[in-house]
């Protein structure tokens, strides 16, 4: 289970977090076309993001919690123990900031802004909203995210963040102390202006209105908000790219990479692909990227490194004939390769093998066996591949240093479907799987049949769903795109794209059955690039081939 000796770096704890509450207002525009969101700037002599333009909101208060700030809230069954101090606190924060109140007089009907203008925003809300009759309305606020600081932080929030109408008749009016200059604005307007420049604003903010720039109108949020859970809970992982700081979301392509890399959030890690160098993924695990990129390939086609100078190193996946990456793959190693490894013969896989089997001979060094499994008869001539010996299915590959000490154990696990001889490896100690072409990080492998077969691709899927159960594997190591997190519900989201695309290339079948590949790429996939719908005729055949074999069974 992930050995701690095989980390990078020394790690350190993250500052514990502080609890603190968000309001995200919302009006639809008066020419009817879309939404804005109610803004403000921050104080420039703020501790935390100075002049960045925000949400209201602010830390959660012990009166925030009491049984009379509950007492005095109209909320909905959802919204009871923590869910409701949250509220409260950021109807508390939002009242303070912007003189805005979302409450109801004794009579049910919503506060006037008159009602609003006589309470003190500087006094305690509670008391004076029961002296006057007034209950919160914490039903008026809908659950929309959840975001905790980057684990980098020297000051961390954990924070809800809720939406609610602009109550009619109210006006903000920043206080002027921690909020200026309140502005609407559509979601869509404040990333151009950050984009420009002009509206400085942090992470969480910039990510909450993209998504929220998706929806037409205030009614499409609500409506999504409706089962009272949050669309999305985010705690960023941060590396470097192009020189500069980079964060991602966890279903973001680097977000497993980063974890794997840094479980405690320190930014070390480099994510720019490069073919110059290997990347130290754990001190028994290299990448180096073959310079093959392109739309089959991604960035390229990663090579895997595991060992130690101590155990010598298992090669997966040398990659394509090129002599230049298989020296660097060599060097790498300190020339001292053990074991090659083929997930399976694709030319972008395999070739490289042979190549990295001469070096080694060169050098002096012990022949290290090529294993895999043999090309099948249905594979193009270019994946021709013919291993020194074939792997058994569950077999055991083991790398240990001549005390006895360190131990690092392969084990192949067949998984058809991309390739009829492919195969996936777990790195048993350190519950890390290789997972080839059959599962990769940012695209969905193409399945060409006859070599492809997609009956075989998505038992295989099962079968490396019960290995990441049974081994406690937590991250995938493709051989296209940074390491995923997450791997179950990786390959449980596979699994359901697979499915879904099936059921459209049936529908598409049951439209048109007298119809040609070309006309079900059409339908099936008019959601993906038309430049892209000759390579899915190929994963399109496929599909038809499972549902013919499907219906044949009934």
């Amino acid at each position: 289970m992930n050995r701690p000796s095989q980390l990078l770096h020394p790690q350190r704890q993250p500052v514990d977090t502080l609890k603190a509450s968000t309001v995200l207002l919302l009006r639809d525009c008066a020419d009817g076309n879309g939404f804005e969101v109610l803004m403000t700037r921050r104080s420039p002599k703020a501790s935390f993001v100075p002049s960045a333009y925000v949400f209201p909101g602010g830390g959660i208060e012990a009166q925030d919690e009491t049984g009379a700030a509950h007492a005095c809230a109209s909320a909905r069954p959802a919204q009871q123990g923590l869910r409701l101090t949250q509220a409260i606190a950021g109807l508390r924060e939002t009242f303070e900031e912007l003189g805005i109140l979302l409450a109801r007089d004794a009579q049910g009907r919503p506060v006037s802004a008159d009602d609003v203008r006589s309470l003190d925003r500087k006094a305690p809300l509670v008391p004076q909203c029961e002296a006057r009759g007034l209950k919160l309305a914490v039903d008026a606020l809908w659950y929309l995210a959840h975001w905790t600081a980057d684990r980098d932080q020297p000051r961390r929030f954990d924070v809800p963040f809720f939406v609610a109408r602009m109550p009619e008749g109210q006006e903000p009016d920043a206080d002027g102390s921690e909020q200026f200059e309140p502005v609407w604005v559509r979601p869509q307007q404040a990333l151009e202006r950050h984009r420009a420049g002009s509206f400085p604003m942090i992470f969480p903010t910039i990510r909450t209105l993209d998504r929220l720039s998706r929806f037409a109108d205030t009614r499409a949020v609500l409506d999504a908000l409706a089962g009272e859970q949050p669309l999305w809970q985010c705690c960023p992982r941060t590396g470097w790219l192009n020189g500069k700081e980079a964060r991602h979301m966890e279903d973001e392509a680097p977000f497993g990479e980063l974890e794997l890399v840094c479980p405690d959030g320190q930014i070390l890690h480099t994510l720019d692909w490069q073919s110059e160098r290997a990347v130290p993924l754990r001190k028994n695990l290299l990448r180096l990227t073959a310079p093959n990129p392109g739309v089959m390939t991604g960035p390229g086609t990663n090579s895997y490194l595991v060992g130690d100078a101590a155990t010598g190193y298992a090669a997966i996946d040398p990659g394509p004939a090129d002599a230049a990456h298989v020296q660097r793959l060599f060097d790498a190693a300190g020339g001292d390769i053990r074991h090659i490894l083929c997930t399976h013969s694709h030319a972008d896989h395999s070739p490289g093998a042979a190549l990295l089997q001469a070096l080694a001979v060169q050098a002096g060094r012990p022949r290290p066996a090529i294993g895999g499994l043999p090309s099948a008869p249905t594979a193009r001539p270019a994946s021709h591949f013919t291993p020194d010996y074939a792997l058994a299915h569950g077999q055991r590959i083991v790398l240990q240093d001549a005390q006895g000490g360190a131990t690092h154990t392969l084990q192949a696990v067949f998984t058809p479907g991309h390739a009829a001889n492919h195969v996936c490896f777990l790195l048993e100690e350190d519950a890390l799987l290789f997972s080839g072409d059959h599962i990769l990080n940012g695209s969905t492998t193409i399945i060409d049949p006859p070599d492809g077969n997609m009956r075989d691709y998505i038992d295989s899927l099962d079968r490396l769903d019960a290995l990441c159960a049974g081994h406690g594997v937590q991250f995938i190591l493709p051989a296209h795109g940074y390491v995923l997190g997450f791997a179950r519900q990786a390959i449980a989201r596979l699994k359901a794209h697979r499915l879904a695309r099936e059921a459209r290339v049936l529908a598409a079948m049951r439209q048109l059955p007298d119809g040609s590949v070309q006309d079900w790429v059409r339908l099936a996939y008019e959601d993906a690039p038309r430049h892209l719908w000759p390579i899915a005729e190929r994963s399109l055949l496929a599909h038809v081939e499972r549902i013919r074999a499907l219906c044949g069974r009934q």
